[in-house]
């Protein structure tokens, strides 16, 4: 079968169903030809893509928490390596945005190694995902859901919102705590480091919480991030409840400013505007590639393909690597990336007319194993590729959940990138974090503001 977009074999019938719950014969191969999260369990035709096994159930000899995660396919030898002189011969298996990286930047390759399909959850995930298969539905036009809990509210997915609602909700543990650095280097490579402690609780995720609770909720998680460094911005926390229904109820956010020793409203930690001292490269939206409300865009459910993407990227996460050896002009240093071949489902939004946002189009390429988006194209007003996003994912064999280890957003007009998640020269992210609602209240943030 060739790698054009196209939807696959199993999934016909399926797009009558948008925006409607499967049904009791569809949620019956959860776990059988599908895997308990709604990925096609076989390999591909060529052998290329490997059958799912379960992935990572067990962490490699002399690996104990705390530590950064040891790379389980450290003995894995390049398959090939794309650059701007091959791409004739791999096009069809590349985003349009790893195209263009390459051409804009003769440094830009993708270093190809054997695929792995490591992602594993807790058994407790799959199976919340089947008791909610078939009572999950779309509400709001697309933007919120219902009747799912603690898994993948849509693991046969028949509309493109079902998709970035997966990745919305995909298992990241239930509480966690991250030590994590990042970087805006200028053209010529300079940069200042900011440093953040995040922490957050999954309420989705909580497993005394009830349907009933959550719609009353309307919180998918609570989320708070700290700057510990440049000392100019030391000391600001910013503080969020993370709306299931954000049309309904926008995101509430409050920051506490550490000069004015006050704890404030932040009405626009949303949409377009600027993240958290990124100098401008990057969005709101964009914190773990995309966030928030869907309502400015129209979504297309173009299929799945299979492609190649930044997978299993243990050297990017290693302590034996530094922050300086990552941090290259223009763009990471790529001997550092790892790829694989791996199949994606594929969602295409365009902005609505009357609605206004910085990225008019934003294709997103989304692991049919994890969920997690993993690269994501965006393009100007103008339909020119403005901005590249890649997803360093790795199994964190400890919990287990995949998720990404580093986010980079490449700015082909500017020049420059950011690198959002660097821990390699920090404390290992902390699952065993203890965490209530009541932890994430305004007031909670002022306390801690003072002390």
């Amino acid at each position: 079968m060739k790698n054009s977009v196209l939807f696959s074999a199993w999934l016909l019938g399926t797009a009558a169903l948008a925006s409607a719950a499967i049904t009791s014969e569809q949620a019956a191969r959860l776990g059988q030809d599908l895997t308990p999260v709604g990925a096609e369990r076989a390999g591909n035709a060529a052998g290329t893509i490997p059958e799912w096994t379960g992935g990572i159930t067990t962490p490699p000899a002399g690996y104990t928490v705390g530590m950064h995660h040891p790379d389980p396919f450290a003995q894995d030898q390049p398959l090939f390596t794309v650059t701007a002189a091959n791409i004739a011969e791999h096009e069809g298996q590349l985003a349009a945005g790893h195209i263009a990286l390459m051409r804009a930047y003769p440094t830009y390759k993708m270093v190809v190694y054997p695929s792995h399909r490591s992602f594993s959850n807790p058994q407790s995930v799959y199976d919340a995902t089947k008791e909610f298969a078939t009572t999950a539905k779309l509400n709001a036009d697309g933007n919120a859901f219902s009747g799912a809990l603690r898994g993948v509210p849509f693991p046969i997915p028949a509309d493109a919102r079902e998709v970035i609602w997966n990745h919305l909700t995909h298992y990241r543990g239930l509480a966690a705590m991250r030590p994590i650095a990042q970087a805006a280097p200028l053209p010529n490579g300079s940069y200042t480091l900011v440093q953040f402690e995040d922490e957050f609780l999954f309420n989705y995720n909580r497993p005394d919480l009830t349907l009933k609770e959550l719609e009353e909720s309307n919180t998918l998680f609570y989320f708070k991030q700290t700057v510990l460094a440049p000392p100019r911005l030391a000391g600001t926390i910013l503080l969020v409840h993370e709306t299931l229904d954000q049309v309904k109820e926008k995101r509430r956010a409050w920051v506490y400013n550490a000069g004015r020793r006050r704890v404030t409203r932040a009405p626009d930690v949303a949409y377009d505007n600027p993240g958290t001292a990124a100098d401008g490269q990057r969005t709101s939206d964009q914190l773990d590639m995309y966030n928030g409300a869907m309502d400015r865009y129209d979504w297309k459910l173009v299929g799945k393909k299979e492609m190649l993407m930044p997978y299993n990227s243990y050297k990017l996460h290693s302590d034996q690597v530094k922050y300086k050896d990552i941090l290259t002009p223009k763009h990471i240093n790529q001997d550092l990336a790892r790829y694989e071949l791996h199949r994606v489902w594929v969602v295409d939004a365009t902005l609505k007319p009357g609605t206004n946002h910085l990225y008019a189009r934003r294709t997103f390429y989304v692991d049919e194993d994890s969920w997690q988006i993993l690269a994501v194209d965006q393009y100007d007003s103008r339909g020119q590729m403005w901005r590249v996003s890649e997803a360093h994912c790795i199994n964190y064999y400890d919990v287990p959940c995949f998720w990404s280890t580093l986010e980079v957003h490449t700015d082909l007009q500017s020049g420059r990138y950011l690198a959002l998640g660097l821990d390699n020269e920090g404390r290992m992210y902390d699952y065993s974090l203890k965490r209530t609602p009541a932890d994430y209240t305004p007031d909670s943030l002022r306390r801690e503001g003072i002390r």
